[in-house]
Parts: structure tokens; sequence; C-alpha cells
């Protein structure tokens, strides 16, 4: 998982090295002809895509997805704190790593590593490491979604493709938002049937003249219940698994 964890990182931290093709051997230790501030610049600059690895995670994988999904679930049964926060987002990560592990094994195996052990240099070790997450991103986004940045680039007079490969200052807002839309349609689909146990209880309810009694408080043992009984966390957990091409 570390080593899962460590291609992602790279892969941002090439990403500064690719506008200028190559770094000098000692990025850290050694200053630009002498110019102190150009070390401290590229030293902050280092320092700053490792502290927003978190985030690059979220963008360029399923991660997204799985977390928009269990969050509507929680809420559509009417459960405020349980399953935690902590719980949900660690259910939805270590799936994130289950979907995207041939994706972090290529761009290892093709980049990383061909890096490490300096057989290749830093502008194309970041060419192959994004080459895997690029596939992953176009084969889950929507060509309406893509092509709405593609026009929004084109109206700024901005390059959108290089070598017949779309940018990804393009393509990774264009497939977050396509994330986000199949993560609303799942959560539709999952808040429906407890909706309708809702409805229920409440039309009972009412029909007693038990006004004061909150409908929730008694259908949310009866949507535990329902969830429990068609075994619900392995139905969703292998819906969203298996919605990823």
């Amino acid at each position: 998982m570390i080593r899962l964890i460590l291609a992602i990182v790279a892969m941002m931290a090439m990403s500064i090295a690719a506008p200028a093709q190559e770094l000098a051997p000692g990025l850290l230790t050694q200053p630009v002809e002498g110019s102190v501030a150009s070390w401290i610049i590229r030293t902050f600059g280092l320092l700053t895509v490792l502290s927003v690895a978190p985030g690059i995670l979220i963008m360029v994988t399923s991660f997204p997805r799985f977390v928009i999904a269990f969050a509507i679930l929680r809420a559509g049964m009417g459960l405020q704190t349980t399953p935690a926060n902590l719980i949900l987002i660690s259910l939805a990560m270590f799936m994130t790593f289950y979907v995207m592990a041939p994706t972090f094994d290529r761009a290892w195996q093709n980049g990383i590593q061909p890096l490490i052990d300096n057989q290749i240099s830093e502008a194309e070790a970041f060419d192959r490491v994004s080459d895997p997450f690029r596939e992953f991103m176009l084969a889950n986004t929507r060509d309406k979604d893509l092509n709405l940045f593609i026009d929004l680039a084109a109206e700024r007079g901005q390059e959108v493709a290089t070598d017949g490969e779309v940018d990804l200052r393009v393509l990774v807002p264009s497939f977050m938002i396509s994330e986000i839309r199949r993560g609303f349609e799942i959560g539709f689909l999952i808040v429906l049937p407890f909706l309708v146990i809702d409805l229920v209880v409440a039309t009972i309810t009412m029909s007693m003249g038990m006004m004061m009694l909150p409908p929730t408080a008694i259908s949310l043992p009866f949507k535990i219940l329902f969830f429990v009984l068609i075994d619900g966390w392995n139905l969703l957990v292998g819906s969203l698994v298996r919605s990823f091409i």
C-alpha cells in the first residue's frame, strides 16, 4: 500500500519537473547556478506538492464516488454519526486501492521503478506514470464533461492536446465532475427505498392520529433491518466496484 501511495506522490512531484524537462541531480542540496533563491523556490515547491498529496489522491482516483455514495447512504438511513466518518473514509480509501491497484502497479513498474534505477529521466518518468492514470480517467469520464472543458479552453485560446493526448488540466476536472455526477446517481438509487419506508411509516402514523411522534423514530429501525436483510453493504460495495471500467 505504501508503494501505491508513493506512486501518486511521485507523479505529482515530477509534474513540477516536466515543464523544465529535467532536474538538477542535487534537488535539495545544491543551489542552481549558485542561486540560493532558486534552491529555496524548488524546495518550497516540492514540499507543497507533498503536502497536497491527499488531494491528489482524490482528484485522479475512484475515491470521490465511494465517499459520496457512503455519505448519501448514511443520510438516507437517517443516521447522523454511524458509521463514523473515519470508518467511511477508511473503507472508501481501501476500496480505492482495490480498484486502482492495476493503475498503481503500472505506474510503479513503468515509471517510478526505472526512475529510481536511473534508467530514465524525470520528464520521461512523468509521462510513464501519468499514462495509466490518464487511461483510467478517460475510460470513466463522460464525453459531455470532457467536451465542456475542451470548449472552455478553446474559447480562451488554450492548447488542450499534446501529441494527440488530452492535457491533464482538462482531463482531471472533467473526470472529477463525472465522478461527482455518478456518485449522486448511485446515491439516488440508494436513498429511494429508504424514502419509501419513510412515506409508509409517516402515512401509518398520521392515519393513527400520532401527530406528535416523529415518523423517523419508527422508520429508523425498519430501515436498518431492511438494509441488513438484503445484505446492503455487500450489494453496495460490489455495485460500486463494478461501476468502474
